[in-house]
């Protein structure tokens, strides 16, 4: 029988561990607040971004929040972030994306100080993952990885393979596992043969970004698997890149949509404020 690894709760053990931390940090008179800046009303961003304040609520974080109209210029937002850059009192900058089209995401994440940069996206802290050294990690890697411990899933010395490039979750999260002493295969769109090299895998990450693409012909019997896709199917339900179903009687473990990584990058952008604020109490 296979293992449903539990996001909910994982992520719910590791917000209880911040709070007390929290708590910690301000009785030594360090105070934290988290600037959030959403340009437009787009819906899905509304709720990540009312997600994420009611989680630094939970923790006792301060969140500020900037919700700026679908009209605002580059310049503008670029002006903002350069503020909360020199604001002392900030702590962590995060810009919900995705931004409207006259506003360019990669000048906007450039603007952001690495020091508060808690969605790790900064090229900074991307190199200083790369090469061992301590920086914001992205959310959802880190979230995959504290997935894979907490369930008791060995990673040294396993054969993963994660499927997708993206410099959100793919490519993060192969360092993340080299880091870990995995041996590490990157499957693309351009990948030949991808069942052959999926059914390798001990430790399947499934980040493709298709609906249910993963069926069980991709799957070594008794692979982990995580599925970090999160669509909307036919039904207008939730789904992940791997077809559930069909997959899941093949592994030992599998994460669900929902449920599974989704709750863990929110956890882990507030494990990335706590960090911060206690690398920065002298």
């Amino acid at each position: 029988m296979y293992q449903i690894i539990d996001g909910k709760k994982i992520s719910q053990e590791i917000k209880d561990e911040l709070k007390e931390k929290t708590a910690a940090l301000k009785a030594q008179g360090k105070t934290f607040a988290l600037a959030v800046i959403q340009v437009g009303d787009d819906p899905a961003s509304s709720v990540y971004v009312r997600n994420k304040k009611r989680a630094c609520e939970y923790i006792g974080i301060e969140s500020v929040s900037y919700e700026l109209p679908r009209e605002t210029t580059e310049e503008e937002l670029l002006r903002l972030v350069r503020e909360l850059n020199e604001d002392p009192k900030i702590g962590g900058i995060l810009v919900q994306l995705p931004l409207p089209e006259q506003i360019s995401e990669d000048k906007v994440l450039l603007a952001i100080s690495p020091e508060k940069d808690v969605d790790g996206f900064h090229p900074v802290n991307v190199g200083n993952l790369s090469i061992g050294r301590p920086g914001f990690i992205s959310c959802t890697p880190a979230g995959v990885i504290q997935l894979l411990k907490r369930s008791g899933i060995q990673i040294e010395g396993k054969e993963c393979v994660v499927l997708g490039r993206s410099n959100i979750v793919g490519k993060p999260m192969a360092m993340l596992l080299l880091r870990e002493n995995a041996t590490v295969t990157v499957c693309h769109s351009r990948t030949r043969n991808l069942k052959e090299i999926t059914r390798r895998a001990d430790i399947l990450v499934a980040a493709v970004g298709k609906p249910r693409f993963i069926d069980a012909d991709y799957i070594k019997e008794g692979a982990v698997v995580i599925d970090v896709g999160i669509h909307r199917n036919e039904d207008n339900k939730l789904c992940g890149d791997v077809d559930f179903d069909s997959v899941a009687p093949h592994t030992s473990a599998i994460t669900p949509v929902p449920g599974g990584v989704g709750p863990m990058t929110i956890a882990m952008l507030m494990y990335n404020c706590v960090e911060g604020a206690g690398r920065n109490l002298d």
